[in-house]
């Protein structure tokens, strides 16, 4: 989204009521100086702009009419309009029921201060000569009231409309309102994380335990937890040791153990145990913040499928102002003007911009908080769009399928002795005790595991690309391939593996090997359920690579492949799931590219999706997410163009019945919450 000279920033956006008001932002943000690009949320109230030097992010106030104001804390205000809609409903009562003259005045104190946001709004949009859904209730009510006004000042007994103005204002409001804590709850998974922040810290200075703010907190400094203390940086354990709840920001509901040399991040709950902690990310740095930034940014940006509701956006309040003036003059050219005025207002109150501006925008919020939750998280609402519509998932092996760590899968003792298996392990140990090879690694784990310890080594020599030679006890100890022991005219069996002599003699060989994920063969099966094809791009051997296709489950596998081999198995509708580092190319190139992340090093700008938890369950879990998003967005923009298209002739009175103001102005606000309500719908995905 953003270049490499350009910055980014979010506004917090108040006065936008409908699609017209998103797409009229959005351009005049793009209009601006040193503006990249813009992506405007009517569910979150949010902008995020993408800016070049010399833009000054603090100096933009206000624009197309829009009050703008830097940062944002994740909640949707109803700008005090609960109260005023209180006061409305009052105030609609006594038009409907009290006298004439009365009426009037509970009518005109309706308009005039509990619709004062709709008249305040009208205006300044005339003043730039634009509309939008403040026009609409503006000129409506306004209309009700001053033709009721004449009409009764007339004496012609057609006070028929007092109770409408009122009313219109009354259900508006409520709506609105309505909708507010609709959306408020659209937008709970980023304010329930912002919520989790530490605002102190503990942290030791000058040989003493101080809480500080958290802006306080900086690199390098010791912080001390507590058992049940939320972590307040990102950092790594120096002493001590505990069992952290990650589940917050992996979606992992197990809890972690973590020791000395451990990662830990800010916001994690130290569930048992006490540490100090060595801070290496603070503030917008720290893993926590980075996630919660890019759900933000994730929830503001636009689907393809929105480029018809913007396209429609910018006519739809001018077309619906042509209307009802079409309609109030063949109306009052067949005589019956109070019918006119009627028809006319009832068109501007039940044509509902604010449902299509809602269709897509509060889906988006929903499901990405949702797969924040999840630990899925989403670059962009394109991606979970592409998602959707996935055919096939591209599998990497190593690191992806597999765990990524070398292990030693079987012993094979050289000499059948009942300790065979210890006398194998104890020499490959005492060969590989100095190496840092990754052999070496597995080796050392497998050593650890049976409490066999390798001799003391007083010399060590690798040999690359063969093995290593180590002398103890005065003995010489080997371990390597095949070719590297009969270089040494040790007698070794023609058979793969780590061969291992001590003293001249053939000890045995071990199997070392990559291992598949546990819940491999599962997420796989789940993704067959959901009728998509599962293959392997690998670099790695075919031997190799069927062994563990074969033990996940798996079919089509391509091997030895190189990095640009990968790119030509893509094919369209293909994403590609891999470590987000060597994969990188196929990442790149995939309809969707989908990086196993690890929370030492969040990869969200590496792919489109980012999986927090290496957990291949996220896999098939973000498909579910993806498709159920673009049908609920579907759904969504279904029932506000049919609702239009149903709603504004039946309120013109050409569909055989009449529709009165305060029943299009009910089904108006009802449009708009129906929407938001089946975007709800996505927090239980």
């Amino acid at each position: 989204m953003s270049g490499p000279l350009s910055e980014r920033v979010v506004y917090s956006v108040r006065g936008m009521h409908c699609a017209s008001c998103v797409s009229r932002l959005r351009r005049a943000l793009e209009n601006e100086g040193g503006v990249v690009e813009a992506a405007v949320s009517l569910a979150t109230e949010e902008a995020v702009v993408v800016y070049e030097v010399p833009f000054s992010p603090s100096e933009l106030h206000e624009s197309a009419g829009f009050s703008l104001s830097l940062g944002t804390d994740g909640d949707v205000s109803d700008g005090g309009i609960g109260r005023d809609a209180l006061l409305a409903v009052l105030l609609a009562a006594g038009a409907k029921f009290l006298p004439p003259p009365v009426a009037l005045v509970c009518a005109g104190v309706s308009v005039l201060w509990c619709g004062r946001h709709f008249s305040v709004g009208a205006w300044r949009l005339l003043r730039r000569g634009a509309a939008d859904m403040n026009t609409l209730v503006a000129v409506g009510t306004w209309t009700a009231l001053l033709w009721s006004v004449w009409t009764w000042a007339r004496g012609a007994g057609g006070a028929l409309w007092i109770d409408a103005a009122a009313l219109i204002t009354a259900f508006v409001l409520v709506g609105r309102w309505l909708e507010a804590r609709a959306k408020r709850r659209a937008g709970d998974a980023v304010r329930k994380l912002l919520e989790l922040a530490p605002e102190r810290a503990r942290v030791e200075r000058d040989g003493e335990v101080r809480e500080v703010p958290i802006a306080d907190v900086r690199v390098g400094d010791t912080c001390v937890l507590r058992p049940g203390e939320r972590v307040p940086v990102d950092g790594t354990i120096e002493s001590g040791s505990a069992t952290l709840d990650e589940s917050m920001l992996t979606g992992e509901s197990l809890p972690v153990d973590k020791g000395p040399g451990d990662a830990v991040w800010s916001g994690t709950v130290n569930a048992t145990g006490g540490f100090r902690l060595r801070t290496t990310r603070v503030g917008g740095a720290t893993a926590f913040a980075r996630i919660v930034e890019s759900v933000r940014v994730a929830q503001s940006s636009r689907p393809p499928v929105q480029e018809l509701v913007d396209r429609v956006a910018g006519v739809f309040v001018p077309i619906v102002l042509v209307i009802a003036l079409i309609t109030l003059l063949v109306w009052g050219g067949a005589g019956a003007w109070n019918d006119a005025v009627a028809h006319a207002v009832t068109v501007l109150i039940i044509a509902c911009p604010c449902a299509m501006g809602l269709a897509t925008p509060t889906a988006i919020v929903v499901a990405m908080g949702r797969g924040a939750q999840r630990g899925i998280l989403f670059r962009d609402a394109r991606a979970l769009e592409r998602l959707a519509r996935i055919e096939r998932v591209a599998f990497d092996k190593t690191g992806t399928l597999t765990t990524g760590k070398l292990v030693v899968t079987a012993l094979h003792p050289g000499h059948p002795e009942s300790d065979g298996e210890r006398a194998l392990l104890e020499a490959a140990a005492t060969a590989e005790d100095l190496s840092e090879h990754p052999l070496a690694g597995a080796v050392r784990a497998a050593v650890e595991l049976r409490g066999v310890k390798p001799l003391e080594v007083d010399f060590f020599r690798a040999v690359p690309g063969r093995g290593v030679r180590a002398r103890a006890g005065g003995e010489e100890f080997l371990a390597g391939s095949t070719r590297f022991l009969r270089e040494n005219d040790i007698d070794v069996p023609d058979t793969q593996g780590l061969h291992v002599s001590r003293a001249g003699s053939y000890a045995g060989r071990l199997e070392v090997g990559d291992t598949l994920r546990p819940e491999a063969k599962a997420a796989l099966a789940a993704l067959r359920e959901l009728d998509v094809e599962s293959i392997m791009l690998t670099g790695d051997n075919r031997k190799v690579a069927r062994a563990i296709a074969d033990a996940a489950g798996l079919d089509t596998v391509h091997a030895e492949l190189l990095p640009e081999d990968k790119l030509a198995r893509l094919e369209p509708g293909t994403a590609m799931v891999g470590d987000g580092i060597n994969d990188a190319p196929a990442l790149a190139a995939a309809d969707v590219g989908i990086a196993m992340g690890g929370g030492t090093d969040i990869a969200i700008e590496a792919a489109d999706i980012t999986l927090v938890r290496a957990n291949l369950h996220a896999v098939p879990d973000a498909i579910r997410l993806g498709r159920r998003t673009l049908d609920t967005i579907r759904w969504n923009l279904f029932w506000a163009f049919a609702y239009n298209v149903v709603a504004i002739p039946a309120a013109a009175g050409l569909l055989g019945f009449q529709v009165t103001p305060s029943y299009g102005a009910a089904a108006m606000a009802m449009s708009s919450i129906t929407v938001v309500a089946n975007s709800l719908r996505l927090r239980r995905a």
